[in-house]
């Protein structure tokens, strides 16, 4: 007799435990605005900024699981517009409302972006490295191993070279955006084009069976009718969320630095990065946790990409529709002092990656400065926050000068397999040493 199938695992209540949650942090907010309700601007903060934390998991999931249902170059391209969906809805809120009242919103435009991009590297790219370091310390005492030198590091697979790649491309144009008065319609096919050519080229790689967790992983074992459901439940949940609170989500930030003195492109450029990329940094946290680094630190480099490409290119399209006018979004001193700390951060992180990997001790700079940037925006330094900007982009520019140097004969080989060679080649590892 034939064995009989084995049986599908079922997720019990605790898979769907997490997802509970969010539809939970979502419920206040979509009743206060669909109540009318008017709570004090910290309060609205907190629970318009649950909501969106809440939505942007569930659209992580949704995310994740649709890749078992789509082709692997339609998957690519939708995650990489979820990816950047819940900075999204806050820029395009503060853009759109820019091309009424730039006066009054111009300098807020641009504040999620680049908070959520410094965010990325400094706290993203930095934390999978430790935590998989700790991981294997840890792992090396429990089995009575000599401990040795806290020298981990965490390389990335060849084919991750496309993102790389293109995130040199990106980075290369972004340090002209300093220099710029206003964003432009110009800025937006460059960069728009950029991501449509990223996504040409990493459409083409193999299809592979998605690396599922937590409550993906649980979701991604039901039936296949059910999965699409809770797939498209999810999707349409968390936009409806973010429709919803955006909006308010932004007053209430800008109120309550008005209420405390707080410098409001400050409290955006902190506080809003950290409800829409928390989903994405605990992801490739728990990827770090069980020790698959390369998956964990190969997305957060492509979400760095769709940011720097397709998210700075929409902003001037939002604005140009809003102000029904060709004149670029315009960028003040703050503002390009925030780009250029931006840039320079992406360059110290690209020149890092010249040999696809990342040690501890690079992993540790990258944090401890964007933790000095950090501090520097604090009402207690105002009087130097220009200054302090552009000393910090000065360092990441010397470290990144000096490691291209260093690393100079990399990058011929690094731009090819990154631009032109085949997927088929690329899967045919080479050593970075």
């Amino acid at each position: 007799m034939p064995a009989a199938p084995a049986a599908r695992p079922r997720p019990g209540l605790r898979s769907g435990l997490p997802v509970l949650l969010a539809l939970m942090a979502c419920a206040p907010a979509v009743a206060i605005r669909i109540g009318g309700g008017h709570p004090t601007p910290v309060v609205a903060a907190v629970i318009y900024g649950t909501a969106v934390v809440g939505a942007a998991f569930m659209l992580a999931w949704a995310a994740e699981v649709v890749q078992l249902d789509i082709s692997a170059g339609l998957a690519l391209a939708l995650l990489a517009l979820i990816a950047v969906l819940p900075e999204y809805a806050v820029d395009f809120v503060f853009t759109w409302k820019a091309g009424k009242d730039p006066a009054a919103y111009a300098p807020d435009a641009l504040a999620n972006m680049t908070g959520g991009n410094q965010l990325l590297i400094g706290v993203g790219w930095s934390m999978v490295v430790l935590i998989a370091a700790w991981r294997i310390r840890v792992g090396r005492r429990r089995a009575g191993d000599p401990p040795g030198p806290f020298d981990h590091e965490v390389t990335l697979s060849r084919p991750h070279s496309v993102e790389i790649a293109f995130l040199v491309l990106a980075t290369v144009y972004g340090l002209t955006l300093p220099l710029h008065r206003t964003l432009t319609l110009i800025d937006s096919v460059i960069l728009v084009g950029l991501f449509a050519a990223y996504i040409v080229r990493v459409a083409r790689a193999p299809a592979e069976p998605p690396h599922l967790v937590g409550p993906a992983r649980a979701i991604g074992t039901l039936p296949q009718t059910q999965r699409r459901a809770v797939t498209v439940g999810l999707f349409l949940a968390a936009v409806v969320v973010i429709l919803l609170c955006a909006e308010g989500f932004a007053e209430s930030l800008i109120e309550t630095g008005e209420q405390f003195g707080i410098d409001d492109f400050v409290l955006i450029s902190l506080v809003a990065p950290l409800a829409s990329e928390a989903p994405e940094l605990l992801v490739a946290g728990l990827f770090a946790w069980r020790l698959q680094s390369d998956t964990g630190l190969g997305a957060l480099v492509s979400s760095k990409v769709n940011q720097w490409t397709l998210l700075v290119g929409t902003l001037p399209i939002v604005f140009a529709i809003s102000s029904q006018s060709l004149h670029g979004l315009p960028i003040d001193a703050v503002q390009r002092e925030e780009l250029f700390v931006t840039a320079a951060q992406s360059a110290f992180a690209v020149a890092v990656l010249a040999d696809r990997t990342i040690n501890v001790r690079e992993a540790l700079t990258m944090l401890g400065l964007f933790f000095v940037q950090l501090l520097t925006k604090l009402p207690l330094f105002e009087p130097i926050h220009g200054p302090a900007r552009i000393t910090v982009g000065i360092v990441y520019l010397v470290l990144a000068a000096v490691i291209v140097t260093r690393e100079r004969r990399r990058w011929p080989g690094l731009v090819r397999d990154g631009l032109r060679r085949p997927y088929s080649e690329l899967a045919e590892e080479l050593p970075t040493h």
